[in-house]
C-alpha cells in the first residue's frame, strides 16, 4: 500500500513538473542529448578514450548544434532564445556525465574481475622483485669470485 501511495505521489509530481516545461525546451534537450552523444563518440575516438575530452566533446557537440539551431531561428523567426540554447547544452552535459559514470563503472568492474582472477590485490601492480644472490652460492657452481669481479 505504501508503494502505491508513493508511486501516485511521484507520478503527480512528475506530471506537474513536466507541465511547467515548454515542449520546445524538451525537444532542445533531446537534440542536445543526441548531438552530445555524437560529439562524445567522436572525441572519445580522437582522444583514445580520455574522460575529459569525451565530456568536452559531448558539451561541444550539443553547443555546436544549439548555436546552429538558434542562428537559424534568428533569421527565420527573428528570435534568439538563450533558454533553448541552455536546454540543448544541458542535454549534452547529461549525456557526458552519463557516459563518464558508465565508463567508471565498467573500469571498476574490470579491475575487480582482474583482482578476483589473480587472487590478491598485491599482484595487481606486477613488478619484478630483485632478490640478491650471495657470492658464496656462485662458488658452489665452480665460478671463481675473481672472474665475477672483473
Amino acid at each position: 500500500m505504501k508503494e502505491l501511495i508513493l508511486f501516485c505521489f511521484i507520478v503527480t509530481i512528475v506530471t506537474k513538473g513536466y507541465s511547467q516545461l515548454e515542449e520546445d525546451k524538451v525537444l532542445h534537450f533531446l537534440g542536445g542529448n543526441l548531438y552530445g552523444l555524437v560529439g562524445a563518440g567522436v572525441a572519445s575516438q580522437i582522444s583514445k578514450g580520455d574522460r575529459t575530452w569525451t565530456f568536452v566533446g559531448a558539451i561541444g557537440g550539443s553547443l555546436l548544434i544549439g548555436l546552429a539551431k538558434e542562428s537559424i531561428d534568428e533569421h527565420q523567426y527573428n528570435g534568439w532564445d538563450n533558454k533553448d540554447l541552455l536546454a540543448t547544452v544541458l542535454g549534452g552535459a547529461t549525456v557526458g556525465v552519463t557516459i563518464d559514470l558508465f565508463k567508471q563503472r565498467k573500469k571498476r568492474k574490470r579491475e575487480q574481475l582482474f583482482k578476483d582472477a589473480i587472487g590478491s590485490q598485491d599482484r595487481l601492480y606486477l613488478s619484478p622483485k630483485i632478490v640478491p644472490i650471495p657470492k658464496t652460492s656462485l662458488v658452489l657452481l665452480s665460478i671463481s669470485p675473481k672472474v665475477l669481479n672483473r
